[in-house]
């Protein structure tokens, strides 16, 4: 993880008000903290915690994420897989059971390519993997079955 730059952080959250055309009182309003407690966010005298800054994000209408980045709670590519996995959480034309296989696709896709947890980390589609690939799990239609199939070289009776 980044160290925590909060100067960075009060300068971007600084821009991003003034750009949303927004005076600091009506900020602090809208994320439900004090005036002088935003200020000092802005001015890098305090570091936020993460439900503040996800407060906040809110109030601007940006990313929470990034300001888990700015703030040096996420690095970049941790944000980015967040985003990634939050835009497919979110579709409501995918089932859950679509979602949760479109996310072992993506994480297959991220592990082949050398994007591995550093810390060991484990998300709500972990359990559903593990047992998905095991052999003799039960087959899931479609997409899922390629993966196996990739992974095992066996006959896909769904191809």
């Amino acid at each position: 993880m980044a160290s925590l730059n909060v100067g960075n952080l009060g300068e971007y959250l600084r821009e991003q008000r003034n750009a949303a055309q927004l005076s600091l009182r009506q900020l602090a309003d809208a994320a439900g903290v004090s005036n002088p407690y935003l200020s000092q966010i802005e001015r890098g005298l305090r570091k936020p915690s993460a439900e503040v800054l996800q407060q906040v994000a809110k109030a601007l209408r940006i990313s929470a994420e990034t300001l888990y980045v700015r703030a040096g709670i996420l690095d970049e590519r941790e944000r980015e897989e967040l985003e990634t996995r939050a835009v497919i959480l979110a579709d409501p034309s995918i089932n859950e059971r679509q979602k949760n296989v479109l996310l072992q696709i993506y994480d297959s896709f991220r592990r082949e390519n050398g994007f591995v947890p550093e810390t060991g980390e484990t998300d709500e589609t972990d359990t559903a993997d593990e047992a998905d690939e095991t052999p003799g799990a039960d087959a899931t239609p479609g997409a899922d079955d390629a993966l196996k199939a990739d992974a095992t070289k066996d006959d896909n009776p769904h191809s």
